[in-house]
């Protein structure tokens, strides 16, 4: 497929409707996932897309309106549920500053985002999810349309007390609304007659917020949410390198998914659409790129072994080995590379913290550097994208 050009975000959201209900090449799409950069438009575009979807009717009144004036009203129907910068904005802090006691979210009441919200127990299926990356818990006050947050703390004699009307932090804050989003999101799936009007799912950086090292579990959940998904088809939108290719590979399997990379060229004001058709190359230049600021800048943590596994992996299906310790270079003290191999399969896999990512210990950084150097000597990059030397030069002296 060659690049496709349009002449404004309207055109290109017309597109993914396209694509979504008639395929390509006729064959069946039901997911889009589409990568381009900050400032790019994907909020716009997401709600291009959602507008597309969104009509306004008048009929006559009847007196199951309750109204006898005016003689006409307006019917609304839409299709699109959507996560962005917009959903985030359904929820907003009353901090209490008179007493600074009872702080609490309020949500939105007049969005459709909440429809059937107490009917629901949208409670108990937020919480499941909310429990696999927060250390608090909420409550709902349906009356008020607000959101009390508590934790429980252990105090100085060894019990433990909830402490109630806590202010979250802005991360945990968008990983609570995130969940929110997932559990109305299952709904929609699972025909849940409240939200029987969702023809199409849009998520917009789902991430946008949160640190690197939380790309791959939020991505994996989401995929498993979407991936036997048959009645609901979606749009992912995301700047995020590494979030992107585990968004990929998770969902490529069905061979319904249509990946995209989108730019904006500022200088004859268009759109440019172009299909990634495998795994991108961009993708894993990309993230070497952050790799190697984070070597440069010292700021190594243990998530950044995921990422190195990751192009390790993609580098050696590409040069047709079976394993990505073929991609190791073997040094003196590590003749078959199992040093190096065992260290990233062990660091790659672990549990880590949503809100603390642990930084390598001195050991380990040396290691990475060592890893990501030679690695980079053997498979020759743009030399522009990364200053030569610059990572020897500091792996040496370190």
């Amino acid at each position: 497929m060659s690049e496709l050009i349009y002449n404004d975000l309207s055109q290109v959201a017309e597109q993914f409707r396209e694509v979504l209900e008639n395929g390509v090449n006729r064959k069946v799409k039901n997911q889009i996932l589409v990568f381009a950069y900050n400032g790019t438009g994907k909020t716009r575009l997401s709600m291009e897309f959602k507008g597309l979807g969104k009509v306004s009717t008048i009929r006559p009144a009847n007196i199951m309106d309750g109204v006898t004036t005016p003689l006409e009203v307006e019917d609304t129907t839409r299709d699109t549920l959507y996560f962005n910068a917009f959903t985030e904005d359904l929820f907003s802090w009353d901090n209490d500053l008179d007493n600074d006691q009872q702080r609490v979210l309020k949500i939105n009441p007049d969005s459709h985002f909440f429809d059937g919200l107490q009917e629901l127990e949208m409670e108990n299926r937020i919480r499941p999810l909310l429990q696999r990356y927060a250390d608090f818990d909420f409550q709902i006050d349906y009356s008020n349309w607000t959101i009390n947050f508590k934790r429980e703390i252990q105090n100085e004699s060894g019990s433990h007390e909830t402490i109630e009307h806590i202010k979250v932090s802005r991360g945990e804050e968008n990983i609570f609304v995130w969940c929110f989003f997932l559990a109305v999101a299952q709904l929609a799936i699972d025909g849940q007659e409240a939200y029987n009007w969702v023809k199409y799912l849009y998520i917009d950086d789902p991430i946008s917020s949160l640190d690197d090292h939380n790309a791959i579990a939020v991505a994996s959940h989401l995929a498993q949410l979407l991936r036997d998904n048959t009645t609901i088809k979606t749009v992912i939108s995301s700047h995020h390198a590494l979030f992107f290719n585990v968004m990929w590979n998770e969902l490529d399997g069905n061979k319904k998914l249509q990946p995209y990379f989108l730019k904006h060229d500022k200088e004859n004001q268009q759109y440019k659409l172009r299909y990634t058709n495998s795994t991108p190359f961009f993708h894993h230049v990309a993230l070497l790129e952050q790799l190697h600021e984070a070597v440069i800048n010292d700021n190594l943590y243990t998530y950044h072994f995921t990422i190195l596994r990751s192009i390790l992996e993609k580098t050696a299906t590409f040069h047709g080995f079976k394993n990505f310790s073929a991609c190791i270079k073997q040094g003196d003290d590590d003749p078959d590379g199992i040093l190096h191999a065992r260290l990233i399969n062990i660091l790659s896999h672990g549990n880590y913290s949503l809100f603390e990512p642990m930084e390598m210990t001195e050991e380990n950084k040396e290691h990475f550097r060592r890893i990501l150097n030679e690695f980079m000597d053997n498979y020759r990059f743009n030399p522009e994208l990364f200053p030569d030397g610059s990572v020897q030069q500091l792996s040496t002296e370190q």
